[in-house]
C-alpha cells in the first residue's frame, strides 16, 4: 500500500501542475481560436505567400495545421479530461 501511496502521489502531483499550465494557457489557446478564424489570418498569410513579411519572422501561426492541430488536441485533450473525471467518480470512493 506505500508503494501506491508514493506512485499516486507524485503522479497526482504532476498532474496537478500539468493542469494548472494548461489552466493557464486557456487565455492563449482562445486567442489563437479567435484569430485562425479571422479575416486577420487570412490577411496575414496572404501577405506571407506574397513575401511582404520580413525574412527571420517566425510564422508558426501561419502554417494551416499548426494552430488546427493545437485546436485539435486541446479538444481532444478536454474530452480526455472529462472522460476521466466521469472514470474517477464511478471508482469506490473512500
Amino acid at each position: 500500500m506505500e508503494r501506491h501511496l508514493v506512485h499516486a502521489s507524485a503522479v497526482v502531483k504532476r498532474l496537478s501542475a500539468a493542469l494548472d499550465n494548461y489552466l493557464t494557457a486557456q487565455k492563449d489557446i482562445a486567442a489563437l481560436d479567435e484569430y485562425y478564424s479571422s479575416d486577420l489570418w487570412k490577411k496575414d498569410f496572404a501577405d506571407d505567400e506574397a513575401g511582404l513579411l520580413p525574412d527571420g519572422l517566425k510564422r508558426g501561426v501561419l502554417s494551416e495545421d499548426g494552430i488546427w492541430n493545437l485546436l485539435s488536441d486541446c479538444k481532444e485533450l478536454n474530452g480526455r479530461l472529462r472522460d476521466a473525471i466521469n472514470e474517477s467518480q464511478s471508482l469506490k470512493q473512500p
